[in-house]
């Protein structure tokens, strides 16, 4: 008896430990990624914006956490992708940090690493791009694999992609091994352009509710093109929702970390490719597993941030190296600590807009109150360069069948609302979305929500004006920025998508060797 006590114990103590251990084991969350294309805050019907509905993020934000603040890199799609992906600003992200160009294989993703560590990944829609991957030696797009074979047989309007978001992701899910955790990419098309005309109005929208930003005029024309918008916004919601009613009949819901964003603003004047509100300032909503349900943050929050969080979430925090910072406080106490005192945000090149393929290069710094925008370049034409009307491109823009003066202002994408305000040269519509910008600018957010008054020269403004520099330019020399040292690297870069007649350098996919420096 002596001695079969010890051994009794010893067993019992053996299998209580083995089943305590199981128990406490979790299993991987399995990770939801959705990303709308140039849709902007706070154009969702959680957030209260008229003639929208969205119950797949609406979803989300009740059953996780609503983000009022949270803002892109870039307000252009690859470089604010590769931000994402990387969880560092497009400065110091080198041919990644421009659009349509390359990204250098020795940037770690959270996908790769999530894939290294036994999550299952994919993607349907569009993934990082447009540029060029492979170049870089990568085997797949950095999302992942693509899942893209079911295509809709009816889209619901002309503009809309055939691609069934939905399906593809079922698809997806049904090639998973069974109890292998997932990483999902859903990037939408939607609501990136075109729009089919007054679609929004066949579809029973009411062009009188819809609210305009001040910086748009107040025609029918443009109230059609924000309606269209939107009805590409639910499209897009639509396919997200079917996702989650997917993982619910599946059992996999709760345990799936979702987070629904965007990667840059609206694809409209004075939005899309600006360091303005509107091209930076984007819906987020994030549910964690077991997290905060209902809550509504005010901080402010960059979508580098996202990297460290799913980082954190699956024990992974020292796998990559990032300038952003986990929200995972965020997402698990009531009350957090602030979670930043202030974001940056950066553009470089957009499309091919202007001679030698030049880009626009300018730094922002976001505080709760204050936007401060710096340009380097202030002799460029912030939105591209505009055409001669009877120039070769102009000719060439009207065989297309665009209207006189249409073409030009490259960065903005063609667009009704472009074509009204095309029409208005000299009003203050005009100048905003097409002049030449002063090197500094300043708008208080608070009073000025639309980034509609530049208060830069104000002198009581003074004080607020040079922290806020100080402050850019300090962070962005810490992280490398080479337009902080005069470098202009970034004009070298080589793109990789369509290229236009303008003078100068213009080969498509080369390095121009005038700016590798």
């Amino acid at each position: 008896m002596k001695t079969a006590f010890p051994i009794v114990f010893f067993l019992l103590t053996i299998t209580n430990s083995f089943g305590q251990t199981k128990k406490e084991q979790k299993p991987l969350p399995n990770i939801l990624i959705a990303i709308a294309d140039d849709h902007s805050y706070p154009h969702t019907g959680v957030y209260g914006f008229a003639e929208t509905q969205t119950p797949g993020f609406d979803y989300v934000a009740q059953n996780g956490v609503l983000f009022h603040n949270a803002f892109v890199a870039a307000p252009q799609c690859s470089p604010s992708r590769a931000a994402m992906l990387t969880g560092k600003n497009i400065w110091e992200l080198e041919e990644a940090g421009t659009h349509a160009s390359n990204f250098p294989k020795k940037f770690k993703v959270f996908t790769e690493l999530l894939d290294a560590h036994g999550y299952f990944v994919g993607y349907t829609g569009k993934p990082w791009g447009p540029g060029n991957w492979q170049i870089s030696g990568r085997k797949q797009n950095p999302v992942g694999k693509p899942y893209n074979s079911h295509q809709l047989l009816d889209p619901p309007t002309k503009g809309i992609n055939s691609n069934d978001y939905a399906r593809n992701f079922i698809d997806f899910y049904n090639q998973k091994g069974e109890g292998s955790p997932f990483v999902f990419w859903y990037g939408a098309f939607e609501p990136h352009r075109v729009y089919e005309y007054q679609s929004g109005i066949k579809a029973g929208k009411n062009i009188e509710a819809v609210q305009l930003p001040e910086f748009l005029p107040d025609t029918e024309v443009v109230r059609n093109d924000v309606i269209d918008y939107i009805l590409e916004i639910e499209h897009f919601d639509n396919h997200l929702l079917q996702m989650i009613q997917f993982l619910e009949k599946k059992g996999e819901l709760d345990n799936t970390f979702i987070v629904v964003t965007a990667d840059n603003g609206m694809p409209f004047p004075y939005a899309k490719a600006n360091l303005q509100e509107f091209g930076t300032h984007v819906p987020l909503a994030i549910s964690l597993p077991h997290g905060i349900k209902g809550k509504e943050v005010q901080d402010l929050v960059g979508l580098i941030d996202l990297a460290p969080t799913l980082m954190e979430l699956v024990g992974l925090e020292d796998a990559m190296t990032t300038s952003g910072k986990s929200l995972m406080p965020v997402l698990t106490q009531a009350e957090h600590p602030t979670h930043r005192s202030h974001v940056l945000t950066g553009r470089e090149r957009h499309t091919h807009a202007r001679p030698d393929n030049l880009g626009y290069p300018a730094r922002a710094i976001r505080t709760q109150d204050y936007l401060y925008v710096h340009h380097f370049k202030p002799d460029r034409w912030p939105q591209g360069d505009p055409v001669p009307q009877n120039s070769e491109n102009d000719q060439r823009s009207k065989a297309k069948g665009f209207k006189a003066l249409y073409p030009g202002y490259h960065d903005i994408d063609p667009s009704p609302s472009k074509e009204v305000i095309m029409a208005m040269e000299g009003s203050s519509y005009f100048k905003r979305a097409f002049a030449k910008r002063p090197q500094e600018q300043l708008y208080d957010i608070q009073k000025d929500p639309y980034c509609m008054h530049n208060i830069a020269t104000q002198p009581k403004y003074r004080e607020v004006l040079s922290q806020l520099k100080q402050q850019l330019f300090r962070d962005l020399e810490e992280q490398g920025d080479p337009r902080v040292r005069d470098s202009p690297v970034f004009d070298s870069y080589p793109r990789y998508s369509s290229m236009r007649n303008f003078s100068g350098f213009n080969k498509r996919g080369q390095y121009n060797p005038a700016f590798d420096q």
